[in-house]
């Protein structure tokens, strides 16, 4: 199964909002994803609204060409949002003020009544739903019984500890996603170095990669960050086992 890259630009609309300006354009970065081999792009409108702002959804869901995934808590106000922009795909994560990222998985099994009703509403307007979880396979279940169509598994504890304990829980949670009929993504930290690991896991059908890949931007250009990149994912997917 070949993989897909999403681009996450929050990352280009904190360099903006750092000064106050119209630059850099988060949509601008978006469309030079897209042209250098990104199948998709990501932005997390946040609560606070620190980077990505109203204004720039509706301008991405208007220019992105490829796919627009809408990162979002599970709140009224966001789902709100989701309604009127009508994105491909919305992802719902945990949200806290005082985080500098998404940090860890949904309470998919504490929070199960509240997401239910998120994951319903979204789908209801015809908007695909993937729900943000930590690898584990009581999340991956709980997934699946809350209506989701796609998780995203949070590979952060693999980039702080690479190895083959994190790389095998991942490939555990990621089949039986695939066994529960779920498509099934991953981010959160990852870059041209460690992705390699993740790719190789043969359900992983898709990666969102932000802040890595805007930091190589700043040094080499969006165009080449973008394929290197996609260069170290398919080196992960030539790593896959060869099918029976």
């Amino acid at each position: 199964m070949p993989i897909r890259l999403h681009v996450n630009v929050d990352h280009v609309a904190t360099v903006r909002n750092a000064r106050g300006t119209t630059y850099p354009d988060p949509v601008l970065a978006a469309q030079l994803c897209e042209a250098a081999g990104a199948d998709g792009i990501t932005a997390h409108l946040r609560e606070d609204r620190r980077h990505i702002r109203d204004a720039d959804v509706v301008r991405l869901r208007a220019a992105v060409t490829t796919l627009f995934n809408l990162e979002m808590a599970a709140t009224d106000e966001m789902l709100g949002v989701a309604e009127q922009i009508r994105p491909e795909l919305v992802t719902l994560v945990p949200e806290r003020r005082e985080e500098r990222t998404t940090e860890g998985g949904l309470d998919v099994v504490g929070q199960a009544a509240h997401l239910a009703a998120a994951v319903a509403r979204a789908r209801a307007a015809g908007i695909r739903v993937a729900l943000f979880i930590v690898p584990e396979l009581e999340a991956v279940e709980a997934s699946a019984r809350l209506g989701a169509t796609q998780v995203e598994l949070h590979t952060g504890e693999y980039c702080h500890a690479p190895g083959a304990r994190e790389l095998e829980r991942l490939a555990r949670a990621a089949r039986h996603a695939r066994e529960l009929g779920l498509a099934c993504a991953a981010g959160h930290g990852l870059h041209r170095h460690n992705v390699i690991g993740v790719a190789a896991i043969p359900e992983i059908e898709e990666l969102n990669i932000g802040h890595a890949l805007i930091g190589d931007a700043v040094l080499f250009g969006l165009e080449r960050a973008v394929r290197d990149m996609r260069a170290a994912m398919a080196r992960g997917v030539a790593q896959r086992p060869a099918r029976a």
